[in-house]
């Protein structure tokens, strides 16, 4: 494939990420009034929360079976679509029953728009033989921050309904004009073979390759919970611990996402001079020691100084995860390691609910920093493979 063609590609998939992320941040600035409408409690908002969960964990792994059947790239616009319409849904719910149903169907759009862009994004690092998967996701990343300020402005002025119905609108405009051009591009084979991996017919892995895959996927897990957790109650967190307002509790994701897409930007010059395992190793150490702030700190800049910290620290070790999980497996690999992270993501808000019920939200926020130093051991433990 041409260089302007791949070109072409890479800005089509980028768009998607940032698309993503946009649209989830909008969502997760929203939860506080979503919750005072649904009258639910902490626990209850947990369990309505697990609707984004299961619909994710469900589609995964059937959406790397499409993306194998059907390519990537079709599978993107169409969760894109999907995605665009449920997260218009939530406002119009008045109980945690019922938030937990729609939730169910933005999830699955979520958990399948996010592995078939990974996808798409391990054949074109593969193609282009540079690591520059981290840009990807700093386009996610520069997505979530833009909807997260967005949401911070109009928290006060718009509600929900309205918000996320522009959320929609929006999703569907960008999926109109950037989804044909992402249609119109084959996915890229890797120098030297004929066809993209998204393409060839699944491979039966060795036990060694899958346990290799499972332990990219754990460190997924591992640091998508602290993305999950500080989306879905970092804003809580400033608001009813700390007594901040509603748009500075919005910020605090802001921050979060910010320093998420700065790390991500520099993610290439770091994994080519760091290599991957001392970029894991470091990255999760510093997360670590960030959210033990983030979660502890009696002020609200110190707090936001937290959330920056875990930020940074937490940038670049999804995607790493992930590329090395599609380059060993292909898209089945990248949906394993998608169910992993995502599933760490996705179930970490309500895991964290319902330790909040059981103790303090703060104490439940300080297990991101237990799970980010694991998935830092996890990462030495790796180093060969890696």
């Amino acid at each position: 494939m041409p260089g302007t063609s791949l070109t072409r590609l890479r800005i089509a998939i980028t768009v998607f990420f940032a698309l993503d992320g946009f649209v989830f941040a909008g969502w997760v600035v929203r939860i506080p009034a979503i919750k005072e409408q649904t009258d639910a409690t902490a626990g209850t908002l947990g369990l309505a929360l697990l609707g984004v969960s299961a619909g994710a964990v469900v589609t995964m792994i059937l959406t790397g079976r499409l993306c194998r059947r059907y390519g990537s790239h079709p599978v993107t616009v169409a969760c894109a679509v999907l995605l665009s319409l449920s997260v218009t849904l939530p406002p119009l719910t008045h109980s945690a029953l019922t938030l937990g149903a729609v939730l169910f169907v933005f999830g699955s759009a979520y958990g399948g728009i996010n592995v078939a862009f990974n996808s798409a994004a391990v054949d074109l690092v593969t193609a282009l033989r540079r690591p520059i998967m981290p840009t990807f996701h700093a386009a996610f990343s520069l997505g979530g921050m833009v909807g997260a300020g967005l949401g911070a402005l109009v928290a006060g002025s718009l509600s929900p309904t309205r918000h996320l119905l522009g959320l929609g609108i929006v999703g569907l405009l960008v999926t109109a004009v950037a989804g044909p051009a992402l249609l119109r591009q084959a996915p890229p084979a890797p120098a030297g073979t004929a066809t993209p991996s998204s393409e060839t017919a699944p491979r039966r892995l060795d036990p060694r390759t899958r346990r290799l895959v499972l332990v990219f996927g754990l460190i997924a897990l591992c640091t998508a919970y602290g993305e999950g957790a500080l989306a879905d109650w970092g804003a809580l967190h400033l608001q009813e611990d700390l007594g901040s307002s509603a748009g500075a509790a919005a910020i605090g994701y802001s921050c979060f996402a910010l320093a998420m897409t700065v790390g991500r930007l520099t993610g290439t010059t770091l994994l080519e001079r760091l290599g991957r395992t001392r970029t894991v190793v470091a990255g999760g150490t510093v997360a670590a020691a960030g959210m033990l702030l983030g979660s502890l700190a009696p002020a609200l800049w110190a707090a936001l100084l937290g959330y920056l910290v875990t930020g940074l620290g937490l940038a670049n070790l999804f995607p790493v995860a992930v590329e090395r999980a599609g380059r060993l497996a292909g898209p089945g690999g990248v949906a394993i390691a998608s169910t992993l992270g995502y599933g760490g993501m996705l179930l970490g808000p309500p895991a964290i609910g319902f330790m909040a019920e059981w103790f303090s939200l703060p104490a439940a926020l300080t297990s991101v920093a237990v799970l980010a130093g694991l998935a830092a051991l996890i990462g030495l433990g790796t180093r060969r493979a890696t």
